[in-house]
């Protein structure tokens, strides 16, 4: 059967999602997009110029990856709205990965406010993806405001870190009925496959393969665990065991060969 994540009736095959910034280049952004073979990428409303006389990034997003626009910046609620209808007016579309982070040290997002933009875009007809700190209880208040999905961090943006925060994200998968989408703190690709065998319907990363020294095969490496780890998941990974349990008869054979 086919594994596809459908998401406001859009199909999505490659459930790793890429962030655009902190590549060297755009050229090598758009090598490790399509090395991941990438069909979703989260672009910053700031690096979008139509206007723009020198290189814009939209140049650089392959045909076949669409585009989520970030809130990035925004401190806010209103200024995620301002950034969100912006996006829609420049025409970039209306998935909206909704990003508010007032702390300046951390980076850690503000849940309360990030649900008050939930609220208002999800009315104006916005595919809204949610970035929070994973809390059950703010997540089922943005399902019920409409959220299309949930984002919650693995570890602090940009730390590569991993999945610290891995027990409330395995609640959420368990609980909330959208697609739980791990975003930011990833830093290895069996981080990634982690987050998968989990049961995330996704994972979004930037900043491990942005900064990599080969930042197109280290795509490429993500893409690959969390094909392994999606596979995983559906197979059926069997439970942990307290003792050993041999794969193998241990009798029998070595008395029968005495006696013979």
């Amino acid at each position: 059967m086919e594994d596809v994540l459908e998401i406001a009736g859009k199909k999505i095959n490659n459930r790793l999602f890429i962030g655009t910034g902190k590549f060297s280049s755009y050229q090598i952004m758009k090598k490790a997009l399509e090395e991941a073979k990438a069909e979703l990428a989260t672009v910053a409303l700031r690096r979008v110029d139509e206007s723009s006389k020198t290189e814009n990034i939209m140049d650089y997003i392959p045909q076949n990856c669409s585009v989520m626009i970030n809130t990035s910046g925004a401190r806010d609620a209103q200024e995620a709205v301002r950034i969100a209808r912006l996006a829609e007016a420049a025409g970039a579309g209306n998935w909206i990965k909704i990003e508010v982070i007032r702390d300046n040290k951390y980076l850690l997002p503000d849940n309360i406010e990030t649900l008050k933009v939930v609220e208002i875009l999800a009315k104006e007809g916005f595919i809204t993806f949610p970035y929070m700190s994973p809390d059950l209880s703010v997540a089922r208040r943005m399902v019920d405001a409409g959220a299309s999905a949930v984002m919650p961090l693995g570890s602090p943006i940009g730390s590569n870190r991993g999945v610290k925060t891995r027990e409330l994200i395995e609640i959420m998968v368990n609980e909330i009925k959208l697609p739980v989408i791990v975003d930011a703190g990833l830093g290895r690709p069996s981080e990634a496959c982690e987050c998968m065998e989990l049961g995330c319907a996704a994972v979004l990363v930037n900043t491990a393969i942005a900064v990599a020294q080969n930042p197109p095969e280290m795509a490429q490496a993500f893409a690959q665990a969390v094909y392994a780890g999606r596979l995983a998941y559906l197979s059926g990974i069997p439970a942990a065991g307290k003792f050993a349990s041999p794969s193998s008869p241990l009798t029998g054979f070595l008395r029968e060969a005495k006696k013979s």
